[in-house]
């Protein structure tokens, strides 16, 4: 017997909670969350993104035990700033079975259509801001602030009726094709020809200023974005929660600001690779969190055992697009690899539609990995 149904105790949310470590116990590519974060992500007090979306959880219960999970969610600043009417499903995880899929998406469309959305869209956890989209390709390289998931859901989602309705791509550069001269001596002819042109400056973070520069990247985030597929602009709230849980992990020498007249306007935000780290020490139910970022910071600051960075945050401010300011960044951040001790840059994600694909690709990145959004439409 296969029970939906929402979390109606203590215990089913401590069981909601529990299950991405006993559904992955035996998958090797899958990289846990730290328990604090993923307790915060659920916790509709404390998570920024609740302030502006009605939601509920939901799980399947198979003989007393979880099965499946999956959120059911209305953002309404997304359907403001857009004017659309959708819901959204996130937190989607499953055993291999369509009708455990089939039942739990279907949970989630027929709560979101009771409050009138016109159609449900997904995966986010639970705005693009934040991990969204499902993994479609290269399941064996999971990366920081990126989802994973089995290479099975894709097909679950699918036979529930679900299309695609957005890709996001991942770009891959190691240290090889950044060192090939005709490469970097192209990219820097270019940055050249654009920093004559139009006085482009590209900086470092300030490391004693970190609080003014995270507010200087929400103003150009906020402002790069707002046109996006799928964005909505980042309040307070959001940024002191992406302060706390970034602050402390940036690099400074691996954050740059690009600079016109004196005035921001673009920024590129890098950080290791810490799921490398996190594989390593597996933070886990039981498991005190102070161990676990001991292990991380060893393998971080003691071993270098982290050899990946990740641009996981990028944009230019409208009005100095096509200056060349995305390649300026882009070139600060590939120099900055070389003398250290990485030896890839992931930058990602980038919505398919973006012209920053095929300028990444003509620079000898490639599309190594990409997530996507999935969408079903609802009956009135």
């Amino acid at each position: 017997m296969l029970e939906i149904r929402p979390l109606a105790s203590r215990q089913d949310f401590e069981d909601f909670f529990r299950f991405p470590w006993r559904h992955y116990a035996d998958d090797a590519n899958w990289v846990p969350p730290l328990l604090s974060m993923r307790r915060q992500l659920l916790d509709k007090a404390k998570h920024p993104a609740w302030k502006y979306m009605d939601g509920e959880y939901f799980a399947a219960w198979r003989s007393g035990e979880i099965v499946g999970t999956v959120a059911a969610f209305i953002n309404h600043e997304h359907n403001r700033y857009h004017s659309e009417n959708i819901g959204f499903f996130g937190l989607f995880e499953t055993i291999d079975d369509p009708t455990v899929a089939a039942d739990l998406l279907g949970a989630a469309a027929e709560w979101v259509a009771a409050r009138g959305a016109e159609a449900i869209r997904g995966p986010a956890n639970f705005t693009t801001n934040e991990e969204c989209g499902l993994l479609v390709e290269n399941f064996n390289q999971p990366v920081i602030m990126m989802p994973y998931n089995p290479p099975y859901y894709a097909a679950l989602l699918e036979g529930a009726g679900f299309d695609k309705a957005m890709d996001l791509h991942c770009i891959y550069q190691d240290r090889a094709t950044i060192e090939a001269s005709d490469t970097r001596a192209r990219l820097e002819r270019l940055v050249k020809r654009a920093s004559d042109r139009s006085g482009i400056v590209v900086r470092r973070m300030n490391a004693r200023d970190k609080k003014a520069e995270f507010e200087r990247f929400r103003e150009i985030y906020n402002a790069a974005w707002e046109k996006n597929w799928g964005f909505i602009p980042m309040n307070d709230e959001e940024l002191a929660a992406l302060v706390h849980d970034l602050g402390m992990l940036v690099e400074p020498d691996l954050a740059f600001f690009a600079e016109i007249a004196g005035e921001s306007v673009g920024f590129a935000l890098t950080i290791p690779n810490f799921n490398e780290a996190l594989r390593r020490a597996y933070p886990r139910p039981g498991l005190p969190e102070v161990i676990t970022m001991a292990q991380v910071v060893w393998h971080w600051k003691i071993r270098r055992s982290i050899r990946g960075l990740r641009m996981p945050l990028m944009g230019v401010k409208k009005e100095h697009r096509n200056k060349g300011v995305e390649l300026a960044m882009l070139l600060a951040a590939m120099k900055a690899l070389l003398p250290s001790r990485y030896d890839y840059l992931d930058s990602g994600w980038i919505l398919e539609t973006n012209p920053l694909v095929k300028i990444s690709l003509s620079l000898g990145g490639k599309i190594y990995k990409t997530h996507r959004f999935f969408q079903r439409a609802l009956l009135p």
